[in-house]
C-alpha cells in the first residue's frame, strides 16, 4: 500500500475513522439473501473501499482487531471470526460485548483506546442483522442456511461486562422485559414533567418524529424513506396501530430490517501508511460510557443521570458545547429516548437530531443502528468539509449509554475517554422497590398496552407508595384503561393490592 506523509501537528496515535460502509438487503426487490455475518462482511468490504486506499483488500488483511456487534437474528459464538476469515484478516483479534444498542459506540471506544495507547493500529467495528429475512423463514417454518459455529468457538476478547442485564427482579417478576412495555413509561413521565396536556404533547412528539422521517427520506441507506407527516405518525389506523400507548407503530423502532454497517478506525500513522487520503479522515475527539440504574430503581422516569453526566463529559473532553455541534445523532428507538438525551444535554429539539433518520425509519437492526449512525455522520462531516458531531448510543431500557464526539480536525489535546460511573451512581440513589405492594399510592409513569387488533389489553404503571418506595401495578379493567388514555394519569391517586391497580380519584 502506498504511504503518505503524516499531516503536520497530528499525533501519530490519534484515532481516525477512515472508512464506513452500509449495506441494505432488499429481498423484496430481488436482492440475494445474506446471513447476518455476510451482511457484516459486505458492509466491511464497502468500508474498506470507502477509505480511498489504493489497496482496500490489503487494508482489510492488516486489521488487527474486529469487534462484532452482538447479533440477535442468528446465533454466533464469534461472528467477528467469520468476518475476519472472509476478508483474510488472519491476524485479527476478534471481539464482542454484551447485548445493547450502545454496542457500536462501546466497541469503537475500546478500539480507540487501544489505538491511542499503541496497542493497536487498525481496527473495525461491524454489525449486521437479517430481521426481515428471519421473519420470512419463521413464517414458512423453514430454517435459514446461515451456517453454524461449534461450541469450541469463542471471541478472543470480551469488551466490558460479560452478562446481559436488562430487567430488575421486580420487572422480571411481572414479565416486564420488552422495550415496548417500558419506553412508553418514560414518555408519560416526560409529558407530565413538561406540563403539556396529552394532545399537545402528542403533537410535539409527532413533529419530533416527522423530523427524523424527513432525514430518512433523503438517505439512500434508509429502510423506509417515506416522508411521514406528524399527523400520520401519531394517528392510529389499521397500518399504524397503538402498541404501548401513547406510542403507535410508527413511533416504535423497526427491527424487521436486513442491514449491515461497518466502521474502520486506525491510528493517524497507520492511516497515512495505508495511503488513506486525509480528506477521508474523521478524528475521534472523545468518548464516554456510563450506566443508569435499572428502571425500577431510578429516581425519575423523566431524567437520565448517565446521559447528563457522561454525555456532558464527552462534550467537555472535546471542548465543545451543544451549540458548537454541526451534527447530532441522538439514539432514537422511541421518542422518549431522544427527549431524555436532549433534556440531559441541553439540546434544542427543534434542530436536526439525526444524521441518518433513526430507528423507526432508517432502520432499527437490534444492537447495530449506531453503526449506521456513525457511517452517516462520517459522510455528513466529509461532505461539509469542516465541523463537529456528537453520536449517542443507548442500550437496554434506556440505561446503558455510550457517547462519541467526531470532527474533521484533530483534537488539540489528543483523544480523551472517561467512564464517570462513580459520579453517575452518586447522583442517583436507588429507590427501594416493593414486590407485593398494598395500600394507597400515586402514579408516576404508565402505559396501556394494546393487542394487534388495536384494542386496550393491559395498563401497567410505576407507582410510589406512601413511604416513597416504588412498585409495579396493573389493570385489565376497560374503564380504567380508557380513563388513563383520556386524561393525564401521572399524579393520580390509586390503590394497589398485590400489584392490582385501582383508580381512587
Amino acid at each position: 500500500m502506498p504511504t503518505q506523509p503524516l499531516p503536520a501537528g497530528v499525533d501519530p496515535r490519534t484515532p481516525v475513522l477512515i472508512g464506513v460502509g452500509q449495506h441494505l438487503q432488499r429481498t423484496d426487490r430481488a436482492d440475494p439473501e445474506l446471513s447476518p455475518a455476510a451482511l457484516m462482511t459486505e458492509s466491511l468490504r464497502l468500508a474498506l473501499t470507502d477509505s480511498g486506499s489504493d489497496s482496500p483488500d490489503a487494508l482489510g488483511r492488516s486489521l488487527g482487531w474486529i469487534g462484532a456487534v452482538p447479533a440477535l437474528t442468528w446465533r454466533y459464538n464469534d461472528a467477528a471470526r467469520e468476518v475476519a476469515d472472509s476478508i483474510g484478516a488472519d491476524g485479527a483479534i476478534t471481539a464482542t460485548c454484551a447485548m445493547g444498542g450502545h454496542s457500536p459506540n462501546y466497541l469503537l471506544g475500546a478500539a480507540a483506546r487501544a489505538i491511542a495507547t499503541g496497542a493497536l493500529d487498525v481496527a473495525a467495528i461491524t454489525g449486521g442483522e437479517a430481521g426481515r429475512a428471519r421473519a420470512a423463514h419463521r413464517a414458512t417454518g423453514a430454517q435459514p442456511d446461515w451456517g453454524t459455529q461449534g461450541d469450541d468457538v469463542a471471541p478472543d476478547q470480551m469488551v466490558g461486562p460479560t452478562e446481559l442485564e436488562m430487567a430488575h427482579p421486580a420487572e422480571a417478576a411481572h414479565r416486564l422485559y420488552m422495550p415496548t412495555q417500558m419506553y412508553p413509561l418514560f414518555e408519560t413521565a416526560l409529558r407530565a414533567a413538561s406540563g403539556r396536556c396529552i394532545d399537545d404533547h402528542q403533537a410535539d412528539v409527532g413533529e419530533l418524529w416527522a423530523g427524523f422521517a424527513g432525514v430518512a427520506a433523503c438517505n439512500p441507506h434508509a429502510w423506509d424513506r417515506t416522508p411521514y407527516t406528524a399527523a400520520e405518525l401519531i394517528t392510529p389506523s389499521a397500518s399504524n396501530r397503538w402498541v404501548g400507548w401513547p406510542y403507535t407503530k410508527h413511533l416504535v423502532s423497526n427491527a424487521r430490517v436486513d442491514m449491515g454497517a461497518s466502521v474502520v478506525v486506525a491510528s493517524a500513522q497507520a492511516a497515512a501508511a495505508a495511503g488513506v487520503p486525509t480528506d477521508r479522515w474523521i478524528f475521534l475527539h472523545s468518548g464516554t460510557d456510563a450506566v443508569d440504574r435499572l428502571a425500577s430503581e431510578r429516581a425519575s422516569f423523566a431524567d437520565s443521570p448517565a446521559m447528563r453526566i457522561a454525555g456532558g463529559r464527552a462534550l467537555q473532553l472535546a471542548g465543545l458545547t451543544p451549540n458548537d455541534l454541526d451534527f447530532i445523532d441522538l439514539y432514537s428507538c422511541f421518542p422518549s429516548a431522544v427527549q431524555l438525551a436532549a433534556n440531559a444535554l441541553g439540546i434544542d429539539t427543534h434542530r436536526a437530531l439525526t444524521t441518518w433518520g433513526g430507528l423507526c425509519f432508517a432502520g432499527g437492526p437490534w444492537n447495530n443502528p449506531v453503526s449506521h449512525a456513525l457511517a452517516a455522520t462520517v459522510d455528513a462531516l466529509r461532505d461539509l468539509g469542516t465541523g463537529t458531531a456528537l453520536v449517542t448510543a443507548n442500550g437496554g431500557i434506556v440505561h446503558k449509554h455510550s457517547f462519541c464526539v467526531l470532527a474533521t480536525e484533530p483534537p488539540r489535546n489528543g483523544f480523551r475517554w472517561e467512564s464517570p460511573q462513580a459520579e453517575v451512581d452518586a447522583s442517583d440513589a436507588a429507590v427501594p422497590v416493593v414486590l407485593h405492594p398494598s395500600g394507597p399510592a400515586s402514579i408516576e409513569a404508565y402505559t396501556v398496552m394494546h393487542d394487534r387488533g388495536n384494542l386496550p389489553e393491559r395498563a401497567h404503571a410505576a407507582v410510589r407508595l406512601a413511604d416513597g418506595a416504588r412498585a409495579w401495578a396493573f389493570s385489565d379493567d376497560a374503564d380504567t384503561m380508557d380513563e388513563l388514555m383520556a386524561a393525564e394519569g401521572v399524579g393520580r391517586s390509586v390503590r394497589v393490592d398485590d400489584a392490582v391497580l385501582r383508580l381512587t380519584s
